[in-house]
Order: structure tokens, then C-alpha cells, then sequence
């Protein structure tokens, strides 16, 4: 049960951190995903787990985000150890990653902490999906990337000293 100030919130154990333990008193981000309002009195689910808090302490935390000058486009994230978010600039002056990141990282070592520790990868999105699966797959060189559209699949290819950079620790 997480106190809201004048209400209070339910965060099931499916919405928690796998790696985070709370303490009664401890000060805890989170995000309201739904209001059952069934039961007299309504019931709040909040989450730490969803992809929805990493996309709103950017929001939060990036000025450009708020002033739809950088958009996020996509989020998706495995909690408790790694973030990927997608972001593209409607000004051709702004980068969105450099944006996102801020001076010296300030702005995502906030975030960083908020998420106690858990790697966030800013991805510059593109609207030609072999270059954006390219900027998600950085650092790793792809050789070819094959898009079928009708089976909604890629078809990744990498040299063999790229293999290990491509699936990621964990096959993240």
C-alpha cells in the first residue's frame, strides 16, 4: 500500500522492481495505471515496473520534451535492469538524444537514480525501420537488416565478432 497524501495506492507485486524491496517510510516513484471505481470508495494501481514511468520522468526531467520540440516516441524496458526509448526531434536544430542525455548526463543520471540503477538507452528514431533498428542495435555493426512488412519481422545479420554486441547481456 503506497500512501498518496489524501488516498492511497495498491502496487501488486506483478508492478514492483524484481530487485527492489520497500520499507515502510521509504520515498517511492510511481505511476497510476488504473482507478477501479466498481467499489465504493475508488481503488488505485499504481506501477514501478511499467514502461509508462521511464516515458514520464522524461517528460519530467527534459524541458524540449514538455515544449513538443522532442518527442518520445516508443518505450520499452525490462525492469530493473535496462530501458531502451525511442525520440525524435521536430526541430532540426535540437538533437534528441543530446536532449534526453543533458549536460554531462545530468539529465539521465536522474532518471538513472530514480530507477535505482537500471540502464536506459536513448535511441534516435527514424522512420525507415532498418535505420532505427541500426540505431537501437548500436554499438553493434549490422550487415544487413531484411523488413517484412506483412509478417511484421526483421532479419538481422551481423559479422560474427559483432554477435556478442548484437543480442546483448542477457539477451537483452
Amino acid at each position: 500500500v503506497v500512501n498518496l497524501d489524501r488516498t492511497e495506492g495498491i502496487l501488486r507485486h506483478n508492478d514492483r522492481v524484481p530487485r527492489e524491496d520497500y520499507q515502510i517510510g521509504d520515498h517511492v516513484c510511481c505511476v497510476l495505471t488504473e482507478v477501479n471505481t466498481e467499489r465504493p470508495g475508488p481503488i488505485l494501481s499504481v506501477s514501478r515496473s511499467s514502461p509508462m514511468l521511464v516515458q514520464r520522468l522524461f517528460e519530467r526531467e527534459v524541458a524540449e520534451i514538455g515544449d513538443n520540440i522532442v518527442e518520445i516516441k516508443s518505450v520499452a524496458r525490462v525492469p530493473g535492469y535496462r530501458a531502451k526509448i525511442a525520440v525524435h526531434s521536430h526541430d532540426p536544430k535540437v538533437d534528441p538524444v543530446g536532449a534526453c542525455v543533458g549536460v554531462r548526463g545530468t539529465r539521465v543520471k536522474n532518471i538513472v537514480r530514480e530507477l535505482n540503477g537500471e540502464k536506459v538507452d536513448i535511441v534516435r528514431w527514424d522512420p525507415d525501420i532498418a535505420v532505427f533498428v541500426a540505431n537501437a542495435m548500436k554499438p553493434a555493426e549490422l550487415r544487413d537488416v531484411q523488413v517484412d512488412e506483412e509478417e511484421r519481422t526483421l532479419k538481422v545479420t551481423v559479422n560474427e565478432d559483432q554477435l556478442s554486441l548484437a543480442i546483448g547481456r542477457k539477451g537483452q
